[in-house]
């Protein structure tokens, strides 16, 4: 590695593949940027990758931090939780107050909150940044969530504004709130991941098991969707992996990966949040509990032998209008997976005062990140039409495409559950959609068995106050 005594723009902590190829992207638009890792082999790989030789590597955190010009910006990518607190235990002895420290992890919003509170007090400057777009994206441009201290933004803004991937001539990064704003709608982010990921490994499960079809049908099937207005990247990338064949195989790799799906905890991280905040989002919900069913392999093998005696088979009239049936029935479960979302988000927004603008939120996805879709100028448009919108499934554009598309939705749950083929994504989405438009829920019955079997009150309609009844006869005897 260089042993060069230049002082550097920007720091990096953390040089796997995230945090590399973040840097490259920075070193590419002119910032001289300085890596650290304690492996030193990564920091002279960000040296040899470095187009324009403006990076270099350290594995000495103290040399790393003295490379640095004052006041001093540095970017953390490592994992989250402890790892995150000791960096930072790590480095406040070696910087001065007025530095600037940003955590890109994917750390969950209470650390993150705590961790403005602590280093504020301490005269530091901090914020926690949400970055999307998996390993292509931090090379070529990301989506970037950054919340918390607002001046220490403003001084990375222009760096950041040059990195992000830009959709037309937008940077896909804006400022998103205080506190941990920016950890909180990254997190939300990758709920409506989990979400929209299920939706399409459940048509996956649709066309290989109900409709029979070959690997190579239905990649065809998912090409032309991403075609059409289901384009997104999500399903960008389902193409590609139903074309890719291991170098020496005849077959697709994806017939020979296990059908145990892990995960890093964002999409739980959603769930609890959610319902804490009383805002159903059934779909993400739903995403992260087959996610966790996956992983009883062995149990569904013993289930698999004593209960699939039949065989599965969809009875569709004619599979050219099924499948359009499918493509409307997908396109309305993606509507309500990202309406959910958002007013998750909504909803955080009041609670927490983060002041959220939720049509910068949806401009800022349209490009670089992982849940970025065709769908997502529609989102924009609504919220740029009325940043109160109480719910997106509210705007009148995308209640036009709700109607238009709920029947698709109907006709394929109909025949998937007379097949037992599970599809609990979009039976989750159909119910959510199909309560949210009940003007009476039967929550009466539930209310009045609260108030039998625990005296928990009940409320009138039309009158006020809260109500208790003696719902039988007590027994003198």
């Amino acid at each position: 590695m260089s042993t060069t005594s230049e002082k550097y723009d920007f720091g990096m902590i953390g040089l796997g593949t995230m945090g590399r190829n973040l840097l490259l992207n920075m070193g590419d638009h002119g910032v001289k940027g300085a890596g650290f890792d304690t492996d030193a082999s990564k920091g002279e790989l960000l040296e040899k990758e470095s187009t324009h030789h403006n990076l270099k590597g350290f594995s000495d955190v103290k040399k790393f931090v003295g490379s640095l010009k004052s006041p001093r910006a540095i970017m953390m990518l490592v994992p989250a939780g402890k790892i995150v607190d000791d960096v930072i235990a790590e480095l406040l002895p070696l910087l001065d107050k007025g530095d600037i420290l940003i955590d890109g992890g994917n750390s969950h919003f209470t650390d993150t909150n705590r961790r403005v509170d602590e280093l504020e007090t301490k005269g530091f400057h901090f914020f926690g940044m949400g970055i999307s777009g998996g390993e292509e994206g931090a090379r070529k441009g990301p989506s970037m969530m950054p919340g918390g201290d607002k001046d220490a933004y403003n001084v990375m803004k222009p760096i950041l504004e040059s990195i992000a991937a830009k959709v037309d001539g937008a940077p896909c990064v804006t400022y998103i709130g205080p506190g941990a704003s920016g950890h909180f709608v990254k997190m939300v982010h990758n709920g409506i991941e989990y979400g929209l990921m299920q939706l399409i490994a459940e048509t996956y499960e649709i066309l290989k098991k109900g409709l029979k079809y070959e690997n190579d049908i239905i990649g065809k099937i998912f090409a032309g969707w991403n075609a059409g207005r289901l384009q997104s990247f999500l399903l960008e990338i389902t193409t590609d992996i139903f074309k890719y064949k291991a170098p020496g195989t005849d077959h697709l790799l994806l017939d020979d990966i296990k059908d145990e799906a892990k995960a890093k905890g964002t999409g739980k991280w959603t769930s609890q949040v959610a319902m804490d905040l009383q805002a159903p989002i059934p779909v993400i919900d739903t995403a992260v509990s087959m996610r966790d069913l996956s992983k009883y392999k062995e149990l569904r093998v013993q289930a698999a032998s004593m209960y699939s005696k039949d065989e599965i088979q969809l009875k569709e009239s004619s599979a050219d209008d099924f499948l359009g049936e499918l493509e409307q029935a997908f396109y309305f479960s993606m509507i309500i997976t990202y309406a959910q979302g958002m007013h998750l988000l909504a909803r955080a927004s009041d609670e927490y005062k983060y002041d959220l603008k939720l049509d910068e939120i949806a401009k800022i996805w349209r490009g670089g990140c992982i849940i970025r879709s065709e769908f997502l100028n529609d989102i924009f448009n609504a919220y740029q039409k009325d940043a109160k919108l109480a719910h997106l499934l509210l705007d009148e554009h995308v209640h036009d495409k709700v109607v238009a598309t709920v029947p698709g939705a109907r006709a394929v749950l109909s025949a998937t559950i007379a097949a037992g083929i599970a599809t609990p994504a979009y039976t989750a989405a159909l119910s959510y959609f199909d309560t949210f438009r009940s003007e009476r829920m039967p929550s009466n019955l539930t209310q009045a068995q609260r108030d039998y079997f625990g005296a928990h009150t009940y409320e009138l309609i039309g009158k006020e106050g809260t109500f208790h009844t003696q719902w039988v006869e007590k027994n003198n005897d």
